[in-house]
């Protein structure tokens, strides 16, 4: 077990039951919509910060998260209560930077492979930046279901939703598929964006 995955699994029962500094505004019935969403492909810069809980056949454990989108990059915090067992994930394009906090700062041409080695389940990352907005990526085939949509092997489901500025975003969300299970709240939004509906 890596010393990330250690401290994380130390924490994981702690981490969900965080209560957030931030009031939620829960949109009360509100529900998910891939059509009212699609001009979200358009937002070029969002960022939140939340709870996420990954679980696999072997291995399962819970962070904090903080993930910035901006054309190109991507950067990511996982990390414990209280910052304890940080990683940040720098992501620009198919080129991954990994930094623990510790000194030693590691990278790879191949992000997704390097960043599933170090957290020992396959996550798919790149897949993610559009199914945390609450879109399937565009450049692959989906299927739409009552709450969300189903693509390259995995079921996204909304099940919460919350307003953020303008916009109905997710809250509650999970994407499963045979092997992997990741349930993330998300506390806040920032869509610092200008959109066009």
């Amino acid at each position: 077990m890596s010393y990330f995955k250690g401290k994380l699994l130390v924490f994981s029962c702690l981490v969900l039951l965080m209560p957030s500094c931030t009031v939620v505004p829960v949109e009360p019935g509100a529900y998910y919509s891939r059509a009212a969403k699609a001009h979200l492909y358009e937002l070029k810069q969002w960022a939140f910060d939340g709870r996420l809980a990954v679980s696999g056949v072997n291995d399962s454990w819970s962070a904090s998260i903080s993930w910035v989108h901006a054309p190109g990059e991507d950067k990511i915090r996982l990390s414990g209560p209280l910052g304890q067992g940080a990683m940040y994930i720098r992501l620009l394009d198919d080129f991954v930077i990994l930094d623990r906090g510790d000194g030693k700062v590691e990278s790879s041409a191949h992000s997704e492979e390097f960043i599933n080695q170090q957290l020992g389940m396959f996550v798919p990352v790149h897949s993610l930046r559009y199914w945390v907005v609450g879109l399937p990526e565009p450049s692959r085939k989906f299927e739409e279901t009552g709450n969300g949509f189903k693509q390259a092997g995995w079921q996204s489901e909304y099940k919460e939703m919350q307003r953020a500025s303008d916009e109905i975003m997710p809250r509650k969300i999970t994407i499963t598929n045979n092997q992997v299970k990741l349930k993330l709240i998300v506390d806040q939004w920032n869509l610092n964006d200008a959109k066009t509906k």
